[in-house]
C-alpha cells in the first residue's frame, strides 16, 4: 500500500482553540475512509491541511509524499468543500470544461455527466440550479481531473434520499475504478454505505480507527427491543441503559449487558412479547466513542 496522506503529530491551533491535537493518520492508495466526529471535532481542519489551504501549527502532513501546497501534488487531488460556490453565469458543461482544463489528464466529460446524473441540466446556468443540483455538480467536479485521491466534506448536504443514493453509486464507481476517497458526513448511513474504514475524531484527537465492523464490534453495547414493557420499567431494571419508547408502546434499550437485562426482565414477572436483541449500529458506536472521550 502506498501512503497518499501521512500526518505525523499534526497539530493546528486557532488562537487559544486547539483544533487538532498531535494527530497521527495515514491514508493509503485505494482506500475509502469515513471521517466522523461531532461539529468542531477537527474534521474540516484536517482536510484543509491535507489540501494545503492551511499550515500546521506543529507536526507535519504529506500529500503524495510531498508538501500539500505543491501544485504537483494538488494536481492529483480532487475535493468538494462543505460550501458550494459555483459561478452563477456559467453553464454546468462550461464549468466542467473549465475545471478539467487545469489538469494534465481528465476523466471523460461524458462519463462524468452520466455517472453523476448531470445530463438534464448540463446546459443550464449554475445560478438557476437548486441547492441539491449544485451539490451534485460540486461533487462531480472533484473527479473531473481523474484524481488519485478525493476529499468529500459533507457531499450530500441538501440532497433528497433518491439523489443521495444516486450520488453514492457514482462515488462507489469512482472508488472501484481506483480512486481513494475520504468522506465526512453527518449521515452515518452514508459512511456505512461508502467507507471501508472509519476514523473517529473528537476534540482534535483520533478516538477510533478501524474497519466499520471492527469499530461497531469494539463498542460493547447491544440494542434490546421489546413490546409490552414501558420505558420506565426497563430503566428500573437497568438504570445504566439508554431507554426510549415509540408511540406504539415498543421500548428500546441500549445496554452494555443485554443478557443481564433479559434475565432481570424475566425475573420481574412483567408480561412482554416481541423481544429482540442485536448488536450496536455505527451511530450507537459513534455516540459511545465520542461520549466516552469527554
Amino acid at each position: 500500500m502506498t501512503a497518499l496522506v501521512h500526518a505525523r503529530a499534526l497539530t493546528k491551533r486557532y488562537g487559544d482553540t486547539l483544533a487538532l491535537d498531535a494527530v497521527d493518520l495515514q491514508i493509503d492508495d485505494g482506500e475509502c475512509v469515513g471521517l466522523l466526529g461531532p461539529n468542531g471535532a477537527g474534521k474540516t481542519t484536517f482536510l484543509s491541511l491535507v489540501e494545503g489551504l492551511r499550515h500546521p501549527t506543529s507536526g507535519s502532513v504529506e500529500l503524495f509524499g510531498g508538501d500539500p501546497r505543491s501544485s504537483s501534488s494538488r494536481l492529483r487531488l480532487g475535493s468538494t468543500p462543505q460550501a458550494t460556490a459555483l459561478p452563477e453565469s456559467l453553464k454546468v458543461g462550461e464549468v466542467i470544461d473549465y475545471v478539467g482544463a487545469h489538469f494534465p489528464r481528465r476523466a471523460p466529460r461524458d462519463a462524468i455527466i452520466e455517472e453523476f446524473g448531470l445530463g438534464a441540466f448540463v446546459d443550464k446556468q449554475c445560478g438557476s440550479l437548486s441547492g441539491g443540483q449544485q451539490r451534485r455538480v460540486s461533487v462531480a467536479l472533484a473527479f473531473v481531473g481523474d484524481p488519485e485521491l478525493v476529499l468529500l466534506d459533507e457531499p450530500t448536504t441538501g440532497l433528497d434520499v433518491d439523489a443521495r443514493r444516486a450520488l453514492w453509486a457514482a462515488v462507489r464507481a469512482r472508488h472501484a475504478a481506483g480512486c481513494a476517497i475520504v468522506v465526512t458526513s453527518h449521515h452515518l448511513e452514508e459512511i456505512e454505505q461508502l467507507a471501508e474504514r472509519v476514523v473517529v475524531i473528537d476534540g482534535g484527537r483520533v478516538r477510533a480507527d478501524d474497519t466499520v465492523s471492527a469499530v461497531v464490534a469494539g463498542v460493547s453495547r447491544r440494542r434490546l427491543t421489546v413490546a409490552g414493557v414501558g420505558a420506565a420499567q426497563l430503566s428500573r431494571l437497568d438504570p445504566s441503559a439508554t431507554v426510549t419508547e415509540d408511540a406504539d408502546g415498543t421500548a428500546t434499550a441500549v445496554v452494555a449487558d443485554s443478557d443481564a437485562l433479559v434475565r432481570a426482565l424475566v425475573a420481574s414477572g412483567i408480561a412482554f412479547h416481541d423481544l429482540s436483541v442485536r448488536g450496536a449500529t455505527l451511530e450507537e458506536a459513534f455516540l459511545t466513542i465520542t461520549k466516552g472521550a469527554h
